[in-house]
Formats: C-alpha cells, sequence, structure tokens
C-alpha cells in the first residue's frame, strides 16, 4: 500500500495502516506510539472530496504528532494551552501573511481593474513570502534536524515502494525527494490560487475586501483542485515536469539524514504497516 508520513520532533509519523509516531527519546531510545486509525476510508477514495478529508486527517495527526513527540524527545508534558495558543497563532499569522499582506501590497503597486494581473501579481509575492520563510527557517538548528527526519522519511517511503527490504543500507541509496510531498502540494496550492482567482471580477473588478473574501472563502476549492493534480503527477510521470516547482523546493525543506534518523524513520513505517490488511489508502508522503 502507498504510506505517507511527516517530519516531527526527533521523529517520524507514518500513515499507513494505523497513523503512528516513532521518536527517539533523550535515552536514545526508540518510542513508538499508535495515535489512530482513519475508519470511513471510502470518503478518502472520492475524487475532490478526498483532498480536504486527507489534508484534514494530515493536519490533526500532524499537530498531534507534534505535541506527542514534543514531549519524547523532552521529558516533559506539553500544556495543552500552549498547543491552542500555538495552532491560533499560526492561523493568525498565516492569514495576515499569505492573504491580507499580499493584497494589500499588490494594490500599493497600483494594480487595481486588471483581476487576473491582480492575481499574478499577488500571487508571486505569497510565493515569494513562503519561500523566504522557509529558507530563514531552513538556517535554525531545531528545524534543519526536522529537515533531515523529512528527508529519512521521503527516503524510507522510497524504498518501501521499491520493494526493497527496510534497512539502512538500502534506504541509503534514495532520493529526499519524493513527488506525493506535502511540500509539492504547497507549490501547486499557490499556483492554482493565482489561475483560480485570476477568473474572478472577469466583468467587473473586485473591491480590496472581496479580494480577501475571496481568498479566504475559496481555499477549500483551492486545495481539493492542487489535491488531485498532486496525484496526477505522481501516477502520471510524463507529467511530473509539471511539479518541478515543488520537487525543487524540497531541496530546502528536506536534507540528508544521518543512519539513526533513518532507523527512526523505518521504525515507523514498519509500525504503520502492521495490523490486518485493510482497503488500500493513498497518503500525501
Amino acid at each position: 500500500m502507498k504510506v505517507g508520513g511527516q517530519a516531527i520532533i526527533e521523529g517520524v509519523l507514518m500513515m499507513g495502516k494505523k497513523i503512528v509516531i516513532a521518536v527517539r527519546n533523550e535515552k536514545g531510545e526508540i518510542v513508538k506510539e499508535e495515535l489512530g486509525r482513519i475508519k470511513n476510508k471510502r470518503i478518502l477514495k472520492i475524487p475532490f472530496v478526498r483532498g480536504l478529508f486527507s489534508l484534514f486527517y494530515s493536519m490533526y495527526f500532524g499537530l498531534k504528532g507534534l505535541d506527542r513527540s514534543a514531549e519524547i524527545a523532552t521529558g516533559e508534558e506539553m500544556k495543552k494551552s500552549d498547543t491552542f495558543f500555538s495552532i491560533f497563532l499560526a492561523i493568525v499569522l498565516g492569514i495576515g501573511l499569505f492573504i491580507l499582506l499580499p493584497v494589500y501590497l499588490t494594490g500599493l503597486l497600483g494594480v487595481k481593474n486588471d483581476e487576473f494581473l491582480f492575481s499574478l501579481v499577488d500571487g508571486f509575492i505569497r510565493l515569494a513570502f513562503f519561500l523566504i520563510y522557509v529558507w530563514v527557517i531552513s538556517f535554525m538548528k531545531d528545524v534543519k534536524r526536522v529537515f533531515q527526519y523529512h528527508g529519512a522519511e521521503h527516503k524510507t517511503i522510497h524504498a518501501h515502494e521499491n520493494g526493497e527490504e527496510l534497512t539502512v543500507e538500502n534506504i541509503k541509496k534514495y532520493s529526499t525527494i519524493h513527488p506525493r510531498c506535502g511540500t509539492n502540494f504547497i507549490m501547486i496550492f499557490l499556483i492554482v490560487a493565482i489561475v483560480l482567482f485570476s477568473l474572478f471580477g472577469i466583468y467587473n473588478p473586485l473591491t480590496w475586501g472581496e479580494r480577501i473574501l475571496v481568498r479566504i472563502i475559496f481555499i477549500p476549492i483551492v486545495a481539493s483542485i492542487s489535491y488531485e493534480l498532486l496525484k496526477l503527477f505522481d501516477k502520471v510521470k510524463f507529467l511530473r515536469f509539471l511539479a518541478l516547482p515543488g520537487l525543487l523546493l524540497q531541496k530546502l525543506t528536506t536534507a540528508e539524514p544521518d543512519e539513526r534518523q533513518i532507523e527512526v524513520a523505518i521504525e515507523s513505517l514498519k509500525f504503520a504497516l502492521e495490523g490486518d490488511e485493510e482497503e488500500e489508502v493513498e497518503y500525501i508522503g
């Protein structure tokens, strides 16, 4: 079956027959835990609906996995209030930095009556902010380690998808770049948003407020389309060149892992694949 995963604090989250984490604690031991299972998997096979549910599960279990991995790695219990504040702050900053500010700056540049041009400039500003953000955090020590675990996750999934035995030596030879990565999804999302938002105001230019409203309300639709394109690019190899921007961006969001990090990814994937045979589900890698 196709699996997916995420890098977490000193570990890897894997989504297979079940959703699990494997984290190396302060003693150097690998701690494995099951976070849950996706019960209604039929909905993950409905085109343009599955994307939203897949992203919801990825975000829900991703946040849960981050909290739990931080507890295991540091030995300190996370407060629920801290988690809530972090999520709230991330949402506010996300809307402000990637929706409000690009629209405002595009207006300052004098782009007003041409909706396609406005969406194009607005989209490139949003993309620039995202690239700068990723580039800046890539210099942080803790983030670098997360990016290494991201690389370990991708290498291990590559080995699994190629039928290799999951050993450190077998996994080392694989790339840290994976076509089903969430980084690819973000790049596709940003490009689809430019095209879709340009369609609004064909007859009459939108006001500043209407542009912001459209960009918030249509996030689910952009996400659904982007997810389907991500799956298409993964399945149809000659179309993968269209995902090249996301593949290149993974040069920033992944890094070569060491052997101990690969060991964690192996344990996480093996644990995720344990259990009864279930209907196959395809996750973002």
